[in-house]
Order: structure tokens, then C-alpha cells, then sequence
């Protein structure tokens, strides 16, 4: 492991100054994904800037609706939340089916959105991959890929993002609030993610020395009726093989608001927008759900051993939509 410096921080401004300082400085939140990167040499952060003692770890209601969730805040602490759970039950879901409850108790909020693929190619830094040195490869595309990306991937990487919080947040329009020492700043998680393409190791759209301060929920009504449902292969801690994070409103048999987003089947939470245009306005039926399922997966461009996440996640939508609709008729 890299020699490396270490400072915890009681402010805002000075975590700021210290990460505008030093270029390759990193925020330790509950480094429970960044240490094991260190571990494995694959992260080597000069040093590290504890951010744990910032005053970032309230939930909070917003004027008009909606949540401000604090970067700080444990991911135990979010899923418990009375407020997180009556408003975007999908939310408090995804967290609570990621890690154990051990790591729950100290990951964060804000370095849940900044963890990294465990993709074994970039997890091992005895191997080739271009999101851990740009160039070198992708081993992937051609080795072991079978819980790898259907959706936005690129011939430079085909890695899936780990985060069952981020397929939520996704389905309810969150918005990343971060400062730097040009001032605060906000990116709609639409955008937070940077597409793949062919630099795969540029990963977010902060600004270089950004802070993660928080994530607010807009106000979203139809959120109250949500779910989240995870397929992976064993039932016990394991990451997704095929997440769907689902909202519905549905009234007289006609869908009148939709949210959909899938985990674990592109780079980053996928928000899956053409199903929701294809399901607005139309039937509640399993017709329907499969015919949006179809619309949003027409893209999905799979490997060798990876198709079946296709069926996988056009089975969820279908699952989890009509789930929704039986229980609104209740």
C-alpha cells in the first residue's frame, strides 16, 4: 500500500481548501469500498481527508416537498428514516437489500455515489482495464462477463455500477449538491454519471476538488408507491445481477405517472425513460408493461454469456408493474 497522509476535517471550507489543494486527495467517508481499492493497490490516494465528523448527517424535509439528505448520512441511517420510508419506500428498499447491516452502519450517503465497479479486471491490478489505466484494455469483453453491461456500454468497457441507492435516487430525479472553493454547485444525477464511451476512467461530472455535501429528493408524489426489487445469485450479501427501482400511478386503468430505473445492467443507474414515454397515458396491463420492457431493452447490445439479463430485466418490469397495479386497486 502507498504511503499516504491523513487529516479529519470540522468544516466545510476546510475540506474544500484540502481537496483543492492536492489533486490526489480522497474523502474517507466509512471506506467501505474506498480501503479495499487501497488494500488491493488499485486506489493510491496521497491522502486521505476524513470527512466523517462534518456537519453533513441530517435528513431534512424541503420547502414545497422532497428530502435534503446529508453526504454523512449512514446508509442505515437513511433506510430507517420515518420520512424516507412513508415518501420513497423504494429508497429505504434499495438500501437495505445492499451490503450487510455491518457495512450499512458505516457506509455514507456520499460515498455510495462515488463507489466503484467490482468488476474483477479493475479490482485486480495485476490485469489489463482501461477504467484503471486508460489503454491498457478491456479483458472483459472477451473473458468472464456474465454480470456485465447490456445498456450504455462501449468497446473500452463494458463494467456495471454496483450502487442499489443510485437505481432510486435515479427513478426520483435526485439532485447531487457538492462545493468547491469556487462555490456550491448541484448536478441532476441524470448527469452526474459521465457516459462511457472511450474514457471509461472519467466517471462523474463533479469538478476537480468537489465535495459531495448532500442529495436532495424533489417533491414526487407518486414515489409513495414505489418498490425495489434485486435479483442476484444468492440471497445472502451479494451485489445485483438485475435491480428495478419502480414508482406507479395509476388511476380508472389508466397510468397516469410512471418511474422506472434499473441497476446493474450499464455503468451507472439507468433511468429508463422510453419505457416510461411507452407506459404514460396507456393500460395497466402485463401487455403493456412487456411492450415497454421491449421499447427501453430494443439498445441492450449483450456479450457472449450475458444475454440473459434482457429476459431478467423485462421479467422485473412486468413483476414489479403489476405488483403496483393490484395493490393501487386495493
Amino acid at each position: 500500500m502507498r504511503e499516504f497522509g491523513y487529516q479529519r476535517v470540522f468544516d466545510v471550507p476546510g475540506a474544500v481548501a484540502l481537496l483543492g489543494a492536492d489533486p490526489d486527495a480522497r474523502c474517507l467517508g466509512g471506506g467501505t469500498n474506498l480501503v479495499d481499492l487501497m488494500k488491493a493497490g488499485v486506489e493510491r490516494p496521497a491522502q486521505l481527508i476524513d470527512v466523517r465528523e462534518l456537519p453533513l448527517g441530517r435528513i431534512e424535509a424541503v420547502d414545497g416537498g422532497g428530502l435534503h439528505i446529508g453526504a454523512t448520512v449512514t446508509n442505515s441511517e437513511l433506510a430507517a428514516h420515518p420520512e424516507v420510508r412513508c415518501h420513497y419506500p423504494a429508497l429505504a428498499q434499495a438500501v437495505l437489500s445492499g451490503a450487510s447491516g455491518q457495512l450499512r452502519n458505516m457506509a455514507t450517503v456520499g460515498g455510495n455515489l462515488l463507489q466503484r465497479t467490482r468488476c474483477g479486471y479493475f479490482t485486480d491490478a495485476a490485469k489489463p482495464c482501461n477504467k484503471r489505466v486508460p489503454g491498457s484494455g478491456c479483458p472483459a469483453i472477451e473473458g468472464e462477463h456474465h454480470n456485465h453491461a447490456i445498456l450504455g456500454a462501449s468497446a473500452h468497457c463494458v463494467a456495471v455500477h454496483p450502487s442499489d441507492m443510485g437505481v432510486a435516487l435515479a427513478a426520483f430525479d435526485a439532485v447531487v449538491r457538492y462545493e468547491t472553493t469556487d462555490g456550491p454547485g448541484d448536478l441532476p444525477l441524470a448527469e452526474f454519471y459521465l457516459p462511457v464511451g472511450d474514457t471509461p476512467h472519467l466517471e462523474t461530472a463533479l469538478p476537480p476538488g468537489a465535495l459531495i455535501t448532500g442529495i436532495t429528493l424533489p417533491p414526487a408524489p407518486v414515489a409513495a408507491h414505489s418498490r425495489y426489487r434485486k435479483v442476484r445469485e444468492r440471497a445472502s450479501y451479494a451485489f445485483a445481477i438485475g435491480s428495478i427501482a419502480a414508482a406507479l400511478d395509476v388511476r380508472d386503468g389508466v397510468i397516469r405517472e410512471v418511474r422506472l430505473a434499473f441497476g446493474a445492467v450499464a455503468s451507472r443507474p439507468w433511468r429508463a425513460r422510453e419505457a416510461e414515454r411507452v407506459l404514460t397515458g396507456g393500460p395497466a396491463d402485463a401487455a403493456a408493461f412487456a411492450a415497454a420492457a421491449d421499447a427501453e431493452l430494443a439498445a441492450a447490445e449483450t456479450l457472449p454469456h450475458n444475454g440473459y439479463k434482457v429476459t431478467l430485466m423485462r421479467n422485473l418490469v412486468v413483476a414489479m408493474l403489476t405488483e403496483l397495479t393490484e395493490e393501487a386497486a386495493r
